[in-house]
């Protein structure tokens, strides 16, 4: 019995690793159908680039530093007593982490340099997020007993819309802020010109891989079977409807605000997605989504930052509004189970977002000054496809147009 039990926990968390791998597609169409033609193919190789590195990292360094386990054993050790359980647990974990160089990804597109950012993902993925994960996840450094003694419960963010999502936007938004604006994307004069996408059906596709694979995202975060709830998917379903009709109304049927409306609102919805009544979620993501548009055209229109696909406000500020939800809506007075603390979501949420920027800041900046970040004028100008990858996205038409 106790080896059906085990072989049942492998099994579900295989199959919610499965599904976040599979997300990971998603970041990539998103980014494939945002970004210029002259852009598409770095956006594919960059994010499986990316996944490799964070393995490595993860493998060898992150992993040991959030949770203190290392597989440097022989493999009869490392399946003894449980199935190879704490296998499939690192790749499910492990997808997680690499969602934060999946996400920067977006935000710093089309003037990158490849192999420094390369470097920024072996950094983070392997010192940044395990640390603030360590703290999160596995108590580390007794802020999560210090804040149930003062408030009555831990920080609670069951599936990572802080320590993943929060952390993701966060760092980005230096990444951002190092690297500066496309050239051309804002004029001397105070305006702001255009760069549509180049490819809305690619740009739906990569949203609709990403609302499918997060429901692993969310139920598999319960890592065992018997621990799965069905809440979990309802309340990631409502949300994600909430996020898109608010992007939809808010938006004025821009498709672009639409599909990631849907994926703010899930967002949002992570921390809290075990706690909250199925109508606080939909309010959770409808808020969420509605934030996304707003702190969106800000950062565009009026700030003048180029986050090229929106990562601040989708996961950055929907990852700390589902931080401080999970308190609000976990309430049992709003329908929620109870067991949450607002300051202590507060304080957990502030906590993270410190952590991401000033990694970000610091990370970014020493890469920017020793190696440089940015790809010249002219590779820009080019594309980075051709600049780095030497292929387009579509060679034989451009062959063809040469000739």
């Amino acid at each position: 019995m106790q080896a059906a039990l085990s072989g049942g926990d492998v099994f579900f968390v295989l199959m919610g690793a499965v599904m976040v791998l599979a997300m990971h597609a998603g970041f990539a169409f998103l980014e494939v159908g945002t970004v210029r033609r002259k852009n598409q193919v770095n956006a594919l190789v960059k994010i499986i680039a990316d996944f490799g590195v964070s393995t490595l990292a993860y493998f060898f360094v992150g992993y040991w530093i959030a949770y203190g386990v290392s597989f440097l054993h022989g493999a009869d050790t490392l399946i003894r007593g449980d199935n190879g359980y704490g296998l499939v647990k690192f790749f499910f974990l492990l997808t997680f982490a690499a969602a934060i160089p999946a996400i920067i990804s977006g935000g710093i597109a089309e003037r990158a340099r490849f192999y420094p950012q390369m470097l920024a993902t072996a950094l983070l993925v392997g010192l940044v997020y395990p640390f603030y994960e360590g703290i999160v996840w596995n108590a580390h450094f007794g802020i999560q007993a210090w804040l149930k003694g003062l408030f009555g419960a831990q920080f609670h963010d069951f599936a990572g819309s802080v320590v993943v999502h929060a952390m993701g936007g966060w760092i980005a938004l230096m990444a951002v802020r190092h690297l500066g604006p496309r050239r051309g994307r804002f004029g001397k004069d105070g305006a702001v010109h255009a760069i549509p996408p180049s490819n809305i059906p690619f740009l739906a596709l990569g949203s609709w891989i990403l609302v499918v694979g997060w429901f692993g995202f969310n139920v598999m975060s319960a890592q065992r079977l018997e621990a799965a709830l069905g809440l979990v998917a309802l309340n990631s379903l409502m949300a994600m409807v909430g996020g898109l009709l608010a992007a939809l109304v808010m938006g004025r049927n821009d498709p672009g605000f639409v599909h990631n409306g849907a994926l703010a609102g899930l967002v949002a919805i992570c921390a809290g997605s075990d706690l909250v009544h199925p109508l606080g979620a939909l309010a959770i993501g409808a808020v969420a989504g509605t934030l996304f548009v707003y702190v969106f055209e800000l950062q565009q229109y009026r700030w003048r930052i180029d986050d090229v696909l929106g990562v601040w406000p989708l996961h950055g500020v929907a990852g700390v509004w589902g931080g401080l939800a999970a308190g609000i809506f976990g309430q049992q007075v709003l329908g929620g189970r109870g067991g949450v603390s607002i300051m202590s979501q507060l304080l957990g949420t502030l906590l993270g977002v410190l952590i991401a920027a000033l990694a970000g800041y610091i990370v970014y900046g020493l890469i920017q000054r020793l190696i440089g970040l940015r790809l010249s004028q002219e590779q820009e100008y080019d594309g980075a496809d051709l600049s780095m990858h030497k292929i387009s996205a579509y060679p034989e038409e451009d062959t063809s147009r040469s000739r």
